[in-house]
């Protein structure tokens, strides 16, 4: 159970804050629901308590964990047999982020990267990259306590 004030990221969405606790009425049933405040577009979210573990919410990543991303980021191999099929391709980096593991989520990026500077990617795969690239700023802003600009600089250097 989280507590108001947790960072925690929401799988797809990336990293915030819970602001609030709250007892709400939805088609006509009572549930506790998260009030969560995200990062990256200030959004705020309303998430029932009972959903956590099949939304995979979590709690962000240690700041001693951060260089193990940073790692995955740099490492110049394709982590897998990559389909020339780019629904197939979409449909595997779609299952890594659905996951919540930010070192999935950074070999999207990578890959999805490099697959960039090789061959080019459909619109639908640059739409999951920059998807990716946002939830690794946010997780990585919010646990080493820096800018999002900061991140950003930090991540675009990097891929």
């Amino acid at each position: 159970m989280f507590e108001v004030g947790d960072k925690i990221v929401y799988p797809l969405h990336g990293a915030g804050t819970i602001e609030a606790i709250e007892e709400h009425e939805v088609l006509g049933k009572g549930q506790t629901y998260y009030i969560l405040k995200l990062l990256m577009d200030k959004m705020r979210v309303m998430i029932p308590t009972s959903s956590v573990e099949r939304i995979k919410l979590r709690g962000v990543i240690q700041e001693n964990e951060v260089s193990k991303v940073i790692d995955v980021l740099r490492n110049e191999v394709i982590t897998e047999d990559y389909s020339s099929d780019w629904r197939v391709r979409y449909a595997n980096n779609l299952d890594k982020m659905k996951s919540g593991c930010i070192y999935k989520v950074a070999e999207v990026a990578k890959n999805l990267s490099l697959r960039h500077k090789m061959r080019g990617l459909s619109s639908i795969e640059k739409k999951l990259y920059d998807n990716a690239f946002s939830m690794i700023v946010s997780e990585l802003s919010v646990a080493k306590e820096i800018s999002v600009q900061e991140v950003t600089t930090m991540i675009e250097e990097i891929l």
